[in-house]
This record gives structure tokens, sequence and C-alpha cells, in this order.
């Protein structure tokens, strides 16, 4: 069955650094078509002002990730929190990345801050707790890229959080049928990640830093993230 996802993209980043790559939303379309290809897939350039019409317009929905803060009074931001609330009230299948899980979280109640801890950059592992229908084959920790210094402190009324770590307790989260969401990045490759941290050697605490580069070649469970994700977005609903 083809489906229809709009991709939401946030990431505001604007530096010579972003635009030497593919916005986040490439990068989602990209990964989502190597599973699904023939599925469509619209990016919506939500930090540009640019919304969907109405929630059911699109079969489903993943919000990116981005170095701005859903707490920031920027003139999207709130916007799309009520696109959220939206897609809660048609119960349109929806996920939420780093950015995307933190605004799906705030929209509906949460609570969005800076981690205790400081930065989580680099490989980061999360220990699954609750494995829904869609996560298969299931995994009881997983490890992927994260670059975040918010994270969601106090999850929504009604969600079930499925994985934390005792650095990020809200790892990821659902609600009902139709909202999955995680903290970390799958989209981002090794590559990536490997210039990001040039580009913010000096700009972050080195051992910070270091600490990443040791990770950069640990194994990576991306892809059975995005295995989660597409089988999330197809699944039958009950009504």
């Amino acid at each position: 069955m083809t489906r229809c996802i709009a991709i939401l993209l946030t990431n505001d980043d604007d530096s010579a650094f972003a635009q030497a790559y593919p916005n986040d939303g490439e990068k989602f379309a990209a990964r989502l078509r190597a599973l699904r290809p023939d599925w469509v897939y619209e990016v919506l350039s939500v930090k540009d002002g640019v919304f969907p019409p109405c929630a059911p317009a699109y079969d489903g929905y993943l919000i990116t990730g981005s170095p701005a803060s859903v707490n920031a009074d920027l003139p999207w931001v709130a916007p799309l929190l009520e696109v959220v609330r939206e897609l809660d009230r048609f119960q349109v299948p929806t996920v939420g990345l780093c950015f995307g899980h933190q605004a799906i979280a705030k929209a509906l109640g949460g609570v969005v801050g800076h981690n205790p801890g400081g930065w989580c950059l680099g490989v980061a592992g999360t220990d699954v707790m609750h494995a829904e229908r869609w996560m298969q084959p299931e995994k009881s920790r997983l490890h992927l890229f994260a670059a975040h210094n918010e994270q969601v402190l106090t999850p929504p009324p009604g969600a079930q959080v499925l994985s934390h770590s005792d650095f990020c307790p809200v790892g990821s989260f659902a609600i009902g049928q139709h909202f999955f969401t995680s903290q970390y990045h799958p989209e981002i490759s090794r590559q990536f990640m490997t210039d990001l941290l040039m580009f913010l050697d000096g700009k972050l605490d080195a051992a910070l830093i270091a600490q990443a580069r040791s990770h950069i070649n640990d194994a990576l469970d991306d892809e059975l993230m995005f295995r989660w994700i597409v089988q999330f977005l197809e699944m039958p609903r009950t009504a």
C-alpha cells in the first residue's frame, strides 16, 4: 500500500557546515525510501512557516531534529506544537526524533529542559524496557547517535516510556497507536558525526569531544530503528 508521508523539517541551522550536507528532510526521505520505495515523501519546511493544511492530509508524519529549542520563542515553534495537538486529535501516525520527540512531549503536557548531565554527544546506549508490536525484531539495548543538551524531563500524560538510560530517562515513548518518539538520531551517518565533532571542536568541552570520538566506530542500530519506524507507520490501527 502506497503511503504519503510528510517530513516536517525543523532543523534551522543555516551554517556553512550544515549547508554542505543534505538537509534532515532529505536524509530521512532517503533512509525511508530505501525500505519503502513505493511510498511518497514530502518535506515541509516548518522552520520556514510551511505547515500541512490539516492533519489528515497525509498518511503519516515524521518530525525531524533541530538545534533549536522547543522552549524557544521562535515564530514557527508554537504553530508546530498546535500541529502536534491536531495530529493527536486525529490520531495520525507520527514519529518524532530528538527535537520532534521533545516537541510531541511539550505539546501534549510533558516537560522539556536542559539535561542535568549536560551534553549527550556521539554514540549513546538506551535500554528498551517495553517493546511495542511494531518494534520487531526486538532488541533489549540500542546504540544510536545523539547530539542534544535538552531532553524530555517529564513525559506527557498517557505516554508509555519505551527506552531509557541513566543519562536520558525518557529515551523513547509511545502514545496510543499514533505517536512513536526517540531522543536519538538514526538518520546521522558516521561521516556526518565525524565531521560534526570536528566542527564542534573548540566550541564544546574538549573531554566531551574526545569521549565522542573514542566511540565513533561503535556498532549502531540505525537500520533497526528505521525498520521500526516504517513498521510503525504502516501497521494496521484498531478503531
